[in-house]
């Protein structure tokens, strides 16, 4: 039996746009990838202009991106393509490993997040898991996004891991905190009043032990909840 992130010789293939400003690395990256009878590479760019271009023309199904890119940021590219072309999922491969990042990236439309220092099986299971709607974060930003948000000299608790009894309403509330949105923004999308969003709010961070909006986002990407799409 295959395993859920291969795909049978039958499948579509995922084709792919690799950016980066370093045209070895490209080099390297793309001799890893071509290998994989189900991904195709069908075009690669220096930056964020050349990349909007390439993916309009070319509508690959998926880009891996650096964030360090000459003239417009990874973080804009992000953006834009967000705002262009919605159906293009992105994989982001850094070196920037923060909080902050990770959290910017996923809240901009990333669905992947890959160190550079990763191995290759971790690269493909991005891919392959991003091609397919999921989100991933490799091994080490899981790990740094977790220790984030849990309270100092706090041992990890596994029920963390998984969800908590959250009500349907608060949910959505958690949804939206987590892509970026501010309180009157999700009153407005929720038609609920401000001082009830602010109340979900305070619950959400009590249920879940978390104090900050770091911590709230960290729980949603860990138990799936950010939408592939943007949220309003």
């Amino acid at each position: 039996m295959r395993s859920p992130d291969s795909k049978s010789p039958a499948d579509p293939k995922c084709r792919l746009l690799l950016i980066d400003d370093h045209a070895i690395l490209r080099m390297g990256l793309r001799t890893l990838l071509e290998i994989e009878s189900d991904l195709e590479i069908v075009a690669e760019a220096g930056d964020a202009e050349e990349a909007l271009e390439l993916v309009a023309r070319h509508k690959p199904d998926l880009v891996v991106s650096d964030l360090a890119l000459p003239g417009r940021s990874g973080l804009e590219l992000l953006s834009d393509l967000r705002r262009l072309h919605p159906d293009t999922r992105v994989v982001i491969l850094t070196m920037h490993y923060t909080e902050e990042y990770v959290r910017v990236c996923l809240t901009r439309g990333a669905l992947g997040y890959v160190l550079k220092d990763s191995n290759r099986v971790e690269l493909l299971q991005a891919i392959r898991s991003v091609h397919q709607g999921r989100q991933f974060l490799c091994r080490a930003v899981s790990e740094r996004v977790l220790d984030s948000f849990l309270r100092p000299g706090q041992s990890p608790d596994p029920e963390r891991f998984v969800e908590r009894p959250v009500t349907r309403r608060e949910r959505d509330v958690l949804t939206r905190i987590a892509s970026g949105q501010h309180n009157k923004k999700i009153a407005y999308d929720l038609g609920l009043s401000v001082a009830t969003v602010h109340k979900h709010r305070q619950n959400i961070r009590r249920k879940l032990g978390v104090h900050n909006v770091a911590g709230m986002t960290a729980y949603a990407v860990l138990n799936g909840l950010l939408p592939s799409k943007p949220t309003g």
